[in-house]
């Protein structure tokens, strides 16, 4: 496999917000409820996408505020980051800012180099738990387009939307490289890197969940609301 088939990604967000959650849950489908404040894991993990195989490695950062020091230059260096918030706690999204900053710094180091920048994907995990949500589905979106960022919702518990969110930041990566091997002006996503916006929520359902906005049936299996959310 050669290096072009080769992806780092940096799993990023405040503690508790569920980070490792994630990646266990796409690097060994598990989930645990357990917190274990984490300082920083690695992992590795193949995954196939559009017809190519891709080996991902993956790093689970800090996010306590006590342990962000120890982050070590070579995870702004990734090719991807995936920046996790918790939908059940506003104060979460606003921690987000801490480390966008470091993107931000780390996206004008490659623009002056002539380097290809790094994807970044909003992820507003734990959207199982519609009957604690703080953060509206919308918020987190604005949040994620003002910043040129793909947005996801998602839920480690209830496997919604973990494979779907590394296999777009993989593609994405894959179409900032080329982009970059084309010359193509690499500060904004192009248009077909975008996918559609996800559909704004009913104000009285966006933060109680009261009811399901939409379904849509895999095989015999329904899917609730938050399932059939959109990415951006």
């Amino acid at each position: 496999m050669g290096n072009g088939n080769k992806i780092t990604i940096t799993v990023c967000g405040d503690g508790g917000c569920g980070k490792s959650s994630i990646t266990l849950r796409l690097v060994r489908s598990q989930w645990t409820h357990e917190y274990d404040p984490t300082i920083e894991d690695s992992y590795s993990v193949t995954r196939t996408i559009d017809g190519t195989t891709y080996s991902l490695f993956l790093t689970d950062t800090a996010g306590q505020e006590e342990y962000r020091g120890l982050w070590s230059s070579s995870n702004l260096t990734s090719d991807a980051f995936l920046l996790v918030y918790d939908i059940t706690s506003s104060s979460s999204l606003e921690q987000l800012e801490y480390f966008n900053q470091l993107i931000e710094v780390e996206r004008e180091t490659r623009l002056e180099r002539g380097a290809t920048l790094p994807v970044c994907i909003v992820a507003g995990n734990k959207c199982d738990l519609q009957s604690q949500r703080q953060v509206g589905a919308r918020e987190g979106l604005e949040w994620a387009r003002s910043r040129q960022y793909g947005f996801m919702e998602t839920s480690a518990r209830e496997m919604v939307n973990i494979e779907e969110t590394f296999a777009l930041l993989v593609r994405r990566v894959v179409e900032a490289r080329r982009n970059q091997a084309q010359g193509v002006n690499p500060t904004l996503p192009s248009s077909t890197a975008r996918t559609q916006p996800l559909d704004p929520l009913p104000p009285s359902d966006e933060k109680r969940g009261s009811r399901e906005a939409s379904r849509f049936s895999t095989g015999s299996r329904k899917k609730s609301w938050w399932q059939s959310l959109k990415c951006w």
